[in-house]
């Protein structure tokens, strides 16, 4: 095994700096240090280069397996977008075009280093608290050196290992890359259910139902508050440690029910709200209205989330998938008050104008919508504990304590 630096043996690409006028509509996708999420990469809001411009920028083209470092960001001990932290390109972002603030780093020879277990390097705590230590700026912005990260000294296990080390990792990312995609699905098809029950209105006996006042026969309009109900609390710091799970708005991903869970309750501050399982998260203020999760068991989180749930028990898919639609999105961004960080109120939030489908239909639709829950949120649970096996598991392999 032998001592290497990390410069030596790796090419280092800087991202793209583009400017707002050179993005267009539709054309090659532009991957920002802000759609890499603790969670893996979020790519919903993108923006785009022209199809002309690709050979021109097609240093900044990333490859399957490139590993990406965060170079500016905030502070490390801050949930999200932390300088230094890294990722590994997989087939949601290959061929995506890598912008400012962030450097692809690249095998040299890959009989020397090995581009998979380039990545699990990078992931290592060693490697993050390194290249973290040599940040400087500000606390809620540092900015790290390439130079710092091209002097990383490490020591380098023959080829043959590190192929072994990386095929042990890779099956446990392969297996949440795998139940990510089957959530994908199901939050696809729940979405599709929706629109077909209550935006196109086509719902179980739709052909016999009688339009009454511009609502189907048994519904009515009304606001979200004659379905849904403020259901969060405000808990005291001294009860905090009662709770398992901490989930501040950092942790919601976009249009997404399956979130990870943030178990160090130590990081909740003060303005606690405590949730129950089954509870709604709806993130309140802009730009993350698009954050919609269920709660899977009870926790805290901030006020800057609404904690929401239904006055019956009926109309909990409904309120669930409604709170997750782009009308929402819309209301919430409308009602929003305040300059720096706007937000939504929940005084305002409930004047929501909605139509209020049946019980009967709402208590179908639950029958429909709850088993996708249920499948999602053992899925979530999985990908958690497959990420803590890696995790652990890393390090012993890199350093050689388990051999191999």
């Amino acid at each position: 095994m032998s001592e290497t630096m990390l410069g030596d043996i790796c090419d280092f690409y800087n991202g793209g700096a583009w400017s707002d006028e050179e993005y267009v509509k539709k054309g090659i996708p532009v991957l920002k240090v802000t759609n890499c999420k603790s969670t893996g990469f979020q790519v919903e809001d993108i923006n785009y280069l022209p199809i002309e411009s690709a050979e021109k920028y097609k240093k900044n083209k990333l490859n399957i397996n490139d590993v990406i470092i965060a170079t500016v960001g905030s502070h490390p001990n801050l949930i999200e977008s932390a300088a230094g932290r890294s990722y590994v390109v997989n087939e949601q972002v290959e061929g995506f075009y890598l912008n400012q603030n962030a450097v692809c780093l690249r095998t040299k020879n890959s009989d020397v280093l090995d581009q998979r277990y380039l990545g699990y390097l990078c992931m290592s705590n060693a490697f993050r608290h390194y290249i973290q230590n040599r940040g400087r700026g500000a606390a809620n912005q540092m900015r790290i050196a390439i130079g710092a990260i091209k002097e990383y000294i490490f020591k380098l296990p023959d080829l043959d290992i590190q192929r072994h080390i990386a095929d042990i990792l890779s099956k446990y990312d392969d297996l949440i890359e795998n139940n990510q995609k089957q959530i994908k699905l199901l939050e696809e098809a729940a979405q599709r259910l929706y629109k077909e029950w209550f935006v196109d209105l086509r719902f179980p006996g739709y052909e016999a139902c009688k339009i009454v006042d511009g609502v189907p026969e048994g519904w009515g309009n009304g606001r979200l508050e004659d379905i849904a109900i403020d259901s969060g609390f405000r808990e005291k710091k001294e009860n905090r440690m009662q709770y398992e799970y901490y989930l501040p708005i950092d942790c919601l991903p976009k249009k997404s029910f399956a979130y990870t869970e943030t178990n160090n309750v130590e990081l909740a501050k003060s303005s606690l709200v405590a949730f129950k399982k089954n509870d709604i998260l709806f993130g309140a203020m802009r730009p993350y209205f698009h954050k919609v999760v269920f709660a899977r068991d009870k926790g805290l989180t901030r006020s800057t989330c609404f904690v929401i749930n239904v006055k019956q028990k009926e109309y909990w898919a409904f309120l669930l998938m409604l709170m997750f639609s782009d009308d929402t999105v819309n209301f919430a961004t409308k009602i929003s008050v305040g300059t720096t960080m706007p937000y939504a109120r929940w005084k305002d939030m409930v004047n929501m104008p909605i139509t209020i489908p049946s019980k009967e239909i709402s208590k179908e639709f639950n029958g429909g919508i709850i088993p996708i829950t249920e499948k999602i949120s053992k899925l979530a649970k999985q990908n958690t504990k497959l990420t803590e096996q890696r995790d652990r598991l890393l390090p012993r392999l890199m350093s050689g304590e388990i051999e191999v």
